[in-house]
Formats: structure tokens, sequence, C-alpha cells
């Protein structure tokens, strides 16, 4: 049965590299004693990850986003804590445990993408109630959908969303999957204003480049133009104060994921944004990357990609 595992203080114990004389932010952050608990803690950031890609394979994509939280998440735990990040801001719920469906066709992959969207809400709804900010690591993007609607409902009202992203994922609503968590989000009037930023001419259809220009809500800023020197000043001015950040890492460039690209953003570039607008945001979401796909591609950086995108956002909200 799908669920959440609510760690305890052994599973990060098991994470962490000891070496004499440091100090690794395993050793500062926090556990949950229990899920009823969460309103009573101190830390300000909720750590979860999502260890699956339905939503991936329900779009057609080639599956590897479940590999990337567990590395991930010790490559985390081992970075220093010092005076730039000590680890007491942090605590690390645990992962959702999410069983395969046994109908693996197209419909039975985008049935299970909609029991996932259930499992995913309420526990954004809850961290963010509770005054705090989730950071959420691993799975296909079709988790930004969970990630809107439970801010959404722990707002009373819809949200804006910056999206860093070669992809609008704006498919039509043909059953859930990893390409159209934003368009079941405006449908629902969980998303209001939408920002897409990098965007690829390549790999947007027709249909979503009309929709982006009819739309008033929905403002997009492609990459071809930004290789063109496109002025972006001010381009996120406009979000709310209840705005949501999504990172796909297939916007980055070399990046393993199922939609891995030779041409897109530096990874120094989304560091850049991050470090520089990271207080706009109620949550992070970082999606769509692996270190391992079922095609046999590997890689060893993923995770720590992931690590320095996490702790600059942290930093830049604690600065």
């Amino acid at each position: 049965m799908d669920n959440l595992k609510i760690y305890a203080q052994h599973d990060i114990d098991r994470l962490v590299i000891h070496r004499e004389g440091e100090t690794r932010l395993g050793e500062k952050v926090a556990v949950l004693p229990s899920w009823e608990e969460l309103p009573n803690t101190i830390e300000k950031f909720v750590l979860l990850g999502i260890p699956e890609d339905i939503g991936v394979r329900a779009n057609a994509g080639i599956a590897g986003a479940a590999s990337v939280w567990r590395p991930a998440l010790m490559a985390f735990l081992n970075i220093q804590s010092n005076r730039f990040l000590n680890g007491e801001e942090i605590l690390v719920l645990g992962h959702l445990e999410i069983d395969e469906p046994s109908d693996t066709s197209i419909k039975g992959l985008r049935d299970k993408v909609a029991e996932i969207d259930d499992l995913v809400y309420p526990i954004i709804e809850k961290i963010i109630a509770a005054g705090k900010i989730p950071i959420v690591i691993g799975g296909g993007h079709n988790n930004a959908y969970g990630m809107i609607k439970g801010t959404s409902l722990a707002y009373r009202g819809p949200i804006d969303v910056l999206n860093v992203d070669a992809h609008a994922d704006l498919r039509k609503m043909e059953g859930r999957h990893s390409g159209n968590g934003f368009s079941y989000s405006l449908k629902e009037n969980y998303l209001n204003h939408y920002l897409m930023y990098g965007l690829h001419q390549n790999y947007n259809n027709e249909a979503i480049l009309s929709q982006i220009e009819s739309n008033p809500k929905l403002k997009a800023i492609f990459f071809d133009d930004i290789l063109l020197g496109a002025d972006t000043d001010g381009f996120f001015d406009g979000l709310g104060p209840a705005a949501g950040l999504e990172i796909d890492l297939d916007c980055i460039q070399n990046v393993l994921s199922s939609a891995e690209t030779p041409s897109g953003f530096e990874v120094n570039a989304v560091r850049k944004l991050i470090l520089t607008h990271a207080k706009k945001f109620s949550y992070l979401h970082i999606c769509e990357g692996a270190t391992r796909m079922l095609d046999g591609r590997v890689s060893k950086l993923t995770s720590k990609l992931i690590t320095y995108l996490v702790s600059d956002f942290v930093k830049a909200n604690i600065s």
C-alpha cells in the first residue's frame, strides 16, 4: 500500500560518513517523532523524497527518476555543517513508498498517477499549514500537481509558480502524467500565474505555444531567446507571496534524465537564479533527474547537483 515512510534517527545515521574533526549536515538535521508533531517542530525546511517514475512512463518517457532520492539524500547529508549552513534548519521527513501498478498499460499508469496525486497533496498542505517550506526531491514532473494543489489548499487560494524547464508541461488533460500537471492545476484553479523560464522551441508543440500566447496567466521566456540576449529583467517580479519553484533537471545541459539535453542552462545559471530569488518561494520541487536510467545510462553527478540546488535554496532563505 502506498504510504509516507517517516524517517527515524537510524535512517539518517546509516547514510552519514563520519570523519574525525568534521561535522556533517546529517549529524545536525532533525527527524519527526510523529506526523502529528509536525506543527510543534522548530525547523523551517522539510525535506521529502518521491522516488517514482510512473508519471514519466505514463508520458511515454524512459524510467529512471525513481533512482535519485536516496543518493541525493546521502550526498546532502554528507556536506559540511558549518557557518554557511548548519543543518539545524532542516527536518528530513522521509519518502513516499509507492507500489507499482498491476496494470502497466498507459491507462493503468495514468490511473496510478492520479493515486499518487492524492498521496502527495495532503502532505504538502500539512507542511505549509505548519508554517514550513517543503523541499521535494525525485519523481516525475507529474508531482508538480500535488505540490501546487497542496500549497493552494494551505493558502486557501490559487498560487503562482515559476517553472525552470525545457517543457511547458501543458499537454492535454488525457489522464495524469508528467506532461500535464500544470494543465490540471490551471483547470482546477489551484494555479494562478504560471511563469515558464527556459522553454525550448523544439520541444513544445504548437497547441501549447498557442495556449501560452492566448492565456494572460501564462508567461514564458524561451531558452533560444536567452541565447540571443533576451531581456529577462522583471520576469520574476509578478510572482505572488505564495509562489512555488519548480526545477526540472532536464533544462540543465548534460544532466541525466528521460529528456536529457546537450543544450540547456549551465548549472551555475540555475544556482544563481535560486540564490537571488529563493525568498520568493513557498516550496522547492526538483524533479526528473536520475542516477540510473532504464536504458543503462548512469551518472554519479546528479545527486551532487541536487545537493547544490537544495543547499543554495536553504542558504538564500536564511541569509
